[in-house]
């Protein structure tokens, strides 16, 4: 049996990783028989990030969307294969709008937020002996803050990231209000992606400044919570 190895909870999160919780949700969905396996350091992952997918020989696979694709192809076309070119079409534009840039201000409203930080320390760095956390977790916070400046957001005002967050976040609500799902009337691999990510910024707790902000759209709450119940996964805790 395949095993998926996750990130564990935190911020009252059950998968704090969204690409994480997109994977589960999608290959528990599409009936794929896996093993779900949680680790707390993400670099002892192949390439330093989660999920990764190990197979039965030993093998493994990164990155979320290398492995749904992946198993669309095994799985002759079991995720993928049914879409139309604008079911396509949507679905890539807006798992890059919610992962390549909602997703980084997210991460910038966890660790960049010096009242917040305290959080990261203490979900992200339980396993860092107390003598060294603190120094382990200002020096991951600089280098997410590198990350940041390198990626663009960071290079932005506080207020301007929060411009940015709400034209995010009013997109996806201003497209789900035309139909029930992303793409149109039937649900596809492209709403666990947008339910992974709105799953992490409204139920992440303590709130942080982006739960505020989306919290403004009620439509994606009413959403997370259909996708969830449809796909059978959750990303809060009980």
């Amino acid at each position: 049996m395949m095993k998926l190895v996750t990130l564990g909870g935190a911020f009252g999160l059950r998968n704090v990783s969204p690409f994480c919780l997109k994977t589960e949700m999608t290959m528990t969905y599409f009936g794929f028989e896996f093993e779900l396996i949680e680790a707390d350091d993400p670099r002892t992952a192949p390439k330093g990030k989660m999920p990764y997918l190990i197979f039965e020989d030993g093998q493994t696979l990164s990155d979320s969307e290398l492995i749904l694709s992946h198993l669309d192809a095994v799985s002759q076309g079991k995720i993928y294969g049914d879409l139309s070119d604008a079911e396509r079409g949507i679905g890539f534009a807006f798992t890059r709008l919610a992962e390549d840039h909602l997703y980084w201000l997210m991460v910038a409203s966890r660790w960049l937020d010096d009242e917040w930080f305290h959080n990261v320390v203490r979900d992200f760095f339980h396993f860092v002996p107390g003598l060294v956390r603190s120094v382990v977790a200002n020096s991951e916070r600089r280098r997410m803050a590198k990350t940041l400046m390198l990626h663009g957001l960071g290079k932005h005002a506080f207020e301007e990231q929060q411009g940015f967050a709400r034209r995010d976040l009013k997109a996806i609500s201003d497209a789900l209000s035309v139909n029930p799902y992303l793409t149109g009337h039937r649900i596809t691999v492209f709403d666990f992606t947008l339910a992974g990510m709105l799953s992490g910024i409204l139920d992440n707790q303590p709130e942080t400044w982006l739960t505020k902000i989306a919290m403004e759209y009620p439509l994606l709450r009413d959403y997370v919570d259909r996708i969830e119940l449809e796909s059978g996964v959750t990303g809060r805790l009980c």
